[in-house]
């Protein structure tokens, strides 16, 4: 694409590509002046390291590890730490973009960061797993920190990962820093209310956007593609608050029952027994093409990227569109959705709870103060939704949808503090 100059073409993935899209849009809108464009089109730092691994055998495999820091103008930047195969330098850099805008969409003072590991780490056993994470925590030690760059888990990784980051960064300062990554287990400065908090801000923005357009809540369907940690959180908590559950899935598929699925349920026999979903009961079996194109009252895409595009678009049911994965759907597929008359919740807003409450998690490490878990979960919902009703009065004033609205209101928000800061030297 001719909008990523050539130099870096090993940014050039079609996932980098829409995120450089979506911001020359923005950009666009805004009359951004081109030196500020040039500088927020690329990351401000961006570091390839490879990590060798001992395996279990004696042998010795090495990965490719990424760590990338798109900006930093409003405070350290923050971000994730996914290890999967498909793990690549376009799509960090992508994803550490997008959680700029995020973090400033949301008044976070931090900058937006992403790393991961290109593995399978289903394929590694338990001692490999912590090897590599620690010889690639040992590797980007030097541009993470509690005033750096801090990471949290994301795909592929969880707590128990965050937990041997923070020890093997200890390790090498000498001393305790539970600063240094977010996600982490509650007995070395982990947070309440952390595991679900992505799923939680989705479900408070969905409630929010339901009410925005007055609709019914009681008639709520809601279909769910993706049942890891932000799907099975999202369709958890929605159905506590009274919506019907109508379909999930995972990367083999899913269930689907109009009448409703039992969430906990599910979530035990899927998780808890290792068995596909559709075998788990509940329903009957759908693919996640098909889950997509159910007709509901909330569709939420909570699993890869591009799941959404010019070839499926036109075929989506739903009223509110809830973007709980990163970059679901297409630039193309978005205009599509917004002539339906779709409302989109766009996921730098949608799926911020995780963020948000790593930021809480991060202060409480700093202060050395801990909240409970509804101190947590009523901050959340304040952030949030605030986030939220800004968005859609920057939609109404600027005559512009959701997602361009939550990008040109984050984007607005980092150019001004560059302006203010000025170029160095």
């Amino acid at each position: 694409m001719s909008n990523v100059p050539e130099v870096y073409d090993e940014l050039n993935t079609s996932m980098f590509r829409l995120a450089v899209a979506q911001f020359e849009e923005a950009a666009d809108r805004l009359k951004l002046a081109p030196t500020l464009r040039e500088r927020l089109k690329l990351p401000q730092r961006a570091l390839i390291v490879s990590v060798p691994v001992r395996m279990d055998d004696s042998s010795v495999k090495v990965f490719m590890g990424y760590r990338v820091q798109h900006d930093t103008a409003l405070g350290p930047s923050k971000g994730g730490v996914r290890f999967h195969p498909d793990v690549n330098l376009g799509e960090v850099a992508a994803l550490a973009m997008w959680m700029t805008w995020k973090c400033a969409l949301g008044g976070l003072p931090y900058g937006g960061a992403k790393g991961g590991v290109r593995v399978f780490p289903a394929k590694l056993s338990r001692a490999e797993l912590e090897r590599l994470t620690r010889r690639y925590t040992a590797e980007i030690a030097p541009f993470i920190g509690p005033e750096k760059d801090i990471p949290a888990p994301d795909v592929g990784t969880n707590q128990e990962v965050m937990a041997w980051m923070m020890d093997t960064f200890s390790q090498q300062v000498g001393y305790a820093v539970p600063g240094v990554v977010t996600g982490k287990p509650l007995a070395i400065g982990g947070s309440l209310g952390r595991e679900s908090a992505t799923g939680r801000g989705v479900v408070d923005v969905t409630l929010q956007a339901i009410r925005h357009l007055n609709m019914d809540f009681a008639k709520t369907t809601v279909a769910v593609q993706g049942f890891g940690n932000v799907g099975m959180h999202t369709a958890r908590i929605l159905q506590e608050a009274g919506a019907t559950i109508i379909a999930v899935s995972d990367a083999k598929g899913g269930a689907y029952s109009a009448r409703g699925l039992d969430i906990p349920k599910l979530y035990e026999r899927s998780h808890g027994h290792d068995i596909p979903l559709h075998e788990c009961d509940q329903g009957e079996f759908i693919s996640n093409e098909d889950l997509l194109q159910l007709p509901c009252t909330v569709l939420v895409p909570a699993a890869l990227s591009e799941q959404i595009t010019l070839r499926n678009a036109g075929r989506l049911r739903c009223k509110i569109l809830a973007e709980g994965a990163n970059g679901p759907t297409t630039l193309e597929a978005d205009r599509i959705l917004e002539d339906m008359g779709v409302f989109i919740i766009p996921d730098i807003l949608a799926n911020s709870g995780g963020v948000i409450v790593s930021y809480f998690e991060w202060v409480q490490d700093v202060q050395k103060y801990f909240w409970n878990e509804q101190d947590i979960r009523d901050r959340l919902h304040d952030i949030i939704t605030a986030a939220f009703e800004r968005t859609v009065a920057f939609s109404k004033s600027r005559k512009v949808g959701m997602r361009m609205a939550a990008l040109m209101s984050g984007i607005e928000k980092i150019a001004q503090a560059h302006h203010a800061r000025g170029l160095y030297p």
